[in-house]
């Protein structure tokens, strides 16, 4: 019984959300979770919750599918210089600029004093505009 009481309780730790933020798209809504581990380091879980309709008017149901990735803080700079660059190819191919908020090996000079100030003011949840 007390074994069950701890499970749960470990449980509950590692589901515990330290921060979030939602960012609604469509039919589609992205979690961004900041979670702490057993060892109480923080990592990141992404959420994807797409609404799934069944049926048609009174039979339809509504269901959510759900899919998630964890990233850890040591794998922080890869992905977002791996998101920057993918985001920046699709930009590019779709004809559109791609705007640079913070700091990037691309940036002039000029322009680094100001994408590494308003990279200090945004957390790193802010840095993605989907």
């Amino acid at each position: 019984m007390e074994v069950e009481k701890r499970k749960i309780e470990i449980e509950k730790k590692d589901n515990e959300i330290i921060y979030s933020k939602a960012i609604k798209a469509g039919k589609r809504i992205y979690y961004l979770d900041v979670k702490k581990s057993r060892n109480d380091d923080l990592f990141l879980a992404i959420t994807e919750s797409k609404k799934k309709v069944v049926g048609s008017d009174e039979d339809a149901k509504v269901t959510y599918e759900k899919h998630k990735i964890f990233l850890y803080k040591e794998d922080f700079d890869k992905f977002m210089e791996g998101m920057e660059d993918v985001v920046s190819f699709i930009k590019r191919e779709q004809g559109e600029t791609p705007q640079r908020e913070y700091k990037t090996s691309e940036t002039t000079e000029s322009n680094e004093t100001e994408a590494v100030d308003e990279s200090k003011s945004k957390s790193f949840f802010d840095k993605f505009k989907f």
